[in-house]
């Protein structure tokens, strides 16, 4: 009888342990194996996990590349301006190492026209090496080895949430593909959000040499430069991104002015040597980034200004040439130290200060 129990017991274990794999199998909702069901939507909402098995699996010719301010982008405004079908790379750090490797899996299986690249002034300055294992991402889901899926495939919170979310935001929801990853819903951009999130150093340190990140930015520019050369195909138009100026605050108190300074000139030195490349730059944009209504902390925009990026880029705006990246360096260099100096005086009495550090 005890035999027949625990027989019966292993049997009736099995089917449902297969029936949870061919579940998971079937509805994927982080895209491991396939593209969404017919009749289901690619709902991107949580990037460490779906991000590499959409690069994988979904079609599309084009990649908005980038960290968490390239979320809030919709990917239409793309689609629609250059004729093309994108599907977002995201990493929050932004870290080059991160992005190209997402780009390298992107183009194993894809031919891209376009590689809409956001590239942070912080990512020049990274150490150029991957951060997703360091981080604690799902490993398991970023190589191709099938056999260490199990923790995919049996798992509950995949089976009792991602799959009737996936359903749910497809069949009865008001989901946004073009959306994806978008962040923005329910969040607050306005001067008392920025204001009260930005904790300012008391002290001023003294500030860095130029080169002082020298080793960091040939490694980054490196990277970024060989996903570029090995794809002459491909049209990579990359922009840096409008900061708050209390970002040019913080780092004008960390001593990194004039090393990021340098650290963007040698980039846009670099970069505009290529013919596959079109750069834009929006850090020294006055209107964006002196109005904290823009903002939710000193990095973070509204989607409003994701679709400005955008438009400037499809008018060709805010374009980097030979001609005038000096001059806009120069001008990012007077601006910086105006906002020290001037623009950041009417904030000083709502801004905390870290006694603490």
């Amino acid at each position: 009888m005890a035999k027949k129990f625990i027989r019966n017991f292993l049997i009736g274990s099995g089917i449902l342990l297969t029936l949870c794999i061919l579940l998971v199998v079937a509805f994927d909702p982080f895209f491991q194996y396939h593209k969404p069901l017919p009749g289901l939507k690619a709902v991107l909402t949580d990037k460490e996990y779906q991000c590499v098995g959409s690069l994988k699996n979904f079609d599309y010719d084009s990649v908005i590349a980038g960290s968490s301010v390239s979320e809030n982008y919709n990917n239409r405004w793309f689609d629609e301006a250059f004729g093309c079908t994108s599907i977002k790379a995201i990493r929050s750090y932004g870290a080059t190492a991160d992005l190209c490797y997402l780009l390298d899996i992107a183009f194993k299986d894809h031919t891209l026209k376009y590689v809409f690249y956001n590239l942070d002034p912080s990512a020049l300055s990274a150490d150029p090496v991957t951060t997703f294992e360091s981080t604690g991402c799902p490993m398991y889901l970023y190589d191709d080895n099938y056999l260490n899926d199990i923790e995919y495939l049996l798992n509950k919170d995949v089976i009792f949430e991602k799959i009737p979310y996936l359903i749910a935001q497809s069949l009865m929801g008001d989901y946004d593909e073009g959306n994806s990853y978008n962040w923005s819903q329910w969040k607050q951009f306005n001067s008392d959000m920025i204001l009260g999130l930005y904790i300012r150093k008391l002290s001023i340190e003294e500030m860095k040499d130029d080169t002082y990140y020298e080793e960091q930015l040939s490694g980054n520019l490196s990277i970024l430069c060989a996903e570029i050369d090995a794809h002459p195909e491909t049209t990579f138009k990359i922009s840096v991104p409008p900061y708050s100026m209390l970002w040019w605050d913080n780092v004008y108190r960390n001593g990194d002015t004039e090393s990021y300074l340098y650290n963007l000139e040698k980039a846009m030195d670099k970069l505009l040597t290529y013919d596959n490349v079109e750069l834009y730059y929006f850090l020294n944009d006055r209107e964006v980034v002196t109005n904290l209504e823009n903002y939710m902390d000193i990095l973070h925009f509204s989607p409003e200004i994701n679709r400005y990026m955008c438009d400037s880029i499809i008018e060709d705006s805010h374009r980097v040439t030979a001609d005038n990246y000096k001059d806009i360096i120069n001008d990012s260099r007077n601006f910086a130290y105006e906002v020290v100096n001037e623009l950041i005086k009417p904030y000083e009495d709502r801004i905390k200060v870290d006694i603490y550090e």
